[in-house]
């Protein structure tokens, strides 16, 4: 089996180039290693107004949207919020163009009272200025804030209980949401584990109802986060529960979009490459980034990759019953980033870029870089891992200890005085979760500030459970400190020669290798 994705590197192959943070280092990979590559950006919608009014009016397993409407009706509109896609994309944004014309529908008939609601779930609130880079200028301008503003999972009167499932989950949502005559789902579709009943199941809940999944006991029960059912993700059997419970109790009107990897745009379209296939002028420009990351301080170095945001293209729009529309987001989501690869590695290389869905407009701090290793990287498969059983993970970060101060403020008291104590996920959940989960000084700055709630750097903690259960070990090349790889149980190499040298004492001389040549997004659909 091959695909033209999977390349094997020979002797004359260039030096792989990885993200570390906002720095690109160059590295040799031996012989026989074997890269993945993200496959091309899928072609874009033509016509994307089109296909979004198609979509309306020809939903998948429901009646069409106009057909639910009514004057007089209270109509919540909920949307992702900043954490997808990533880096955020140029304008206009898929939900601009959603929402438009969801607007005008319900304007076209009678409908009058329209809320909208950014399912933030327990991440940070977005700012004005984010909400008005999603929605547009003029959606913003005649919405917000009275009547589009951020989900509250902390505000005393704003929740309402639902209902309880089978398994005991209990569900409390938005209660605007849930008082509403029709509450219309808009969803970036950015990655599989996205959209579905996680929409609005998850994103407009409270710390209530995301115990029930958000815990070490049901990620350990996850076999890939990208291959969200049932059987082999207990994440996605919750979340689902809840969700069919959710849309028994609310009329829900499901709206997914997909988009492709065109991550990034010109001047750095280059890095979407596989290096040996660089024309010269792409591998001088490759070798100038190189070089001018190294010299420029962090601040500019994050400026250099948020100046641009993503051209992302719609690839498709689906609306209708929440699960029949998801079905079809998930066929095309594989469509663009599914790579089938033959075969497990005992070593996997990956680089960690400077993004992740949780620190949008701040730095990546050393629980992110976790997440993105053990988490995310980790999961980016169907069928099995990529990396055997007791695999090594070897990644690039400096791991510098810095954390945004307004967004990740429980992060730094969690990363510097529990892990030092403990990296046991069941005893952090036990001893101190909900003490974190309460605090009133840390819901105070969740609810009027930007900060994530005291309770997420638990479950970005758990986040990597799944990974941190299966891979032997996990090397990181380049740190700028020992400090926090020693924390997160890393061990670490100055380069990455010398970590493919304490690979192969683990694994023996002849270990077999792949890189993950990631961003864009790739998943391996490992056989």
């Amino acid at each position: 089996m091959s695909h033209p994705s999977v390349v094997t590197l020979d002797k004359k192959s260039a030096p792989r180039t990885l993200f570390a943070g906002d720095m690109l280092v160059e590295v040799d990979l031996p012989p026989g290693t074997r890269c993945i590559y993200p496959k091309p950006p899928l072609a874009s919608l033509k016509d994307p107004d089109a296909a979004i009014r198609y979509a309306l009016n020809h939903p998948l397993n429901s009646e069409p949207l106009h057909a639910k409407l009514r004057p007089g009706m209270k109509v919540v509109i909920a949307i992702d919020d900043i954490s997808l896609p990533l880096p955020p994309m140029r304008r206009p944004d898929v939900r601009e163009r959603v929402l438009t014309i969801v607007l005008e529908m319900l304007s076209d008939h009678g409908v009058e009272d329209v809320e909208m609601i950014i399912a933030t779930a327990v991440h940070r609130r977005m700012t004005a200025a984010e909400i008005k880079h999603a929605v547009g200028d003029k959606i913003f301008n005649a919405y917000y804030p009275d009547r589009l503003k951020n989900h509250d999972a902390e505000d005393p009167h704003g929740m309402k209980y639902v209902g309880t499932t089978e398994e005991g989950e209990i569900v409390e949502l938005n209660k605007t949401a849930v008082e509403s005559d029709l509450l219309i789902y808009v969803n970036l579709n950015l990655v599989p584990m996205d959209g579905g009943h996680k929409s609005v199941a998850v994103g407009l809940c409270g710390y209530k109802s995301l115990r029930a999944h958000h815990n070490p006991r049901v990620m350990r029960a996850c076999h890939s986060y990208m291959d969200p059912t049932p059987k082999t993700s207990a994440l996605a059997a919750s979340v689902e529960r809840q969700g069919r419970l959710t849309n028994k109790a609310l009329n829900v009107f499901t709206i997914e979009t997909t988009i492709n990897n065109r991550m990034f745009d010109r001047p750095l379209e280059f890095l979407h490459k596989n290096e040996d296939d660089l024309t010269g002028f792409e591998r001088t420009a490759m070798k100038a980034l190189v070089r001018t990351l190294e010299r420029v301080p962090q601040a500019a170095r994050q400026a250099i990759f948020e100046r641009v945001p993503a051209p992302y293209g719609m690839t498709g729009v689906f609306a209708g019953e929440t699960e029949a529309v998801h079905k079809a987001t998930l066929e095309k989501c594989f469509e663009q980033y599914a790579v089938p690869v033959k075969g497990q590695a005992d070593v996997v290389v990956s680089g960690i870029p400077y993004i992740s869905p949780y620190n949008v407009n701040s730095f990546l701090n050393p629980l992110l870089v976790q997440v993105m290793a053990e988490g995310y990287l980790f999961n980016m498969y169907r069928g099995q891992p990529l990396i055997k059983k007791g695999g090594t993970l070897i990644i690039t970060h400096p791991c510098t200890d810095k954390f945004d101060k307004e967004h990740h403020a429980p992060y730094i008291e969690f990363v510097h005085n529990l892990l030092p104590e403990t990296r046991d996920a069941l005893e952090l959940h036990k001893r101190y979760e909900e003490k974190f989960a309460t605090n009133p000084a840390y819901i105070q700055m969740y609810r009027t500030g930007h900060a994530y709630h005291p309770a997420h750097p638990f479950y970005m903690w758990y986040w990597g459970e799944a990974g941190r259960q299966w891979l032997g070990q996990v090397i990181v090349v380049g740190a700028d400190n020992e400090y926090i790889p020693k924390i997160l149980g890393y061990k670490t190499a100055r380069t990455m020669a010398e970590a493919l040298s304490m690979a192969r004492e683990k694994h023996g001389p002849s270990p077999e290798i792949t890189c993950l040549r990631i961003p864009p997004i790739v998943i391996a659909d490992v056989s």
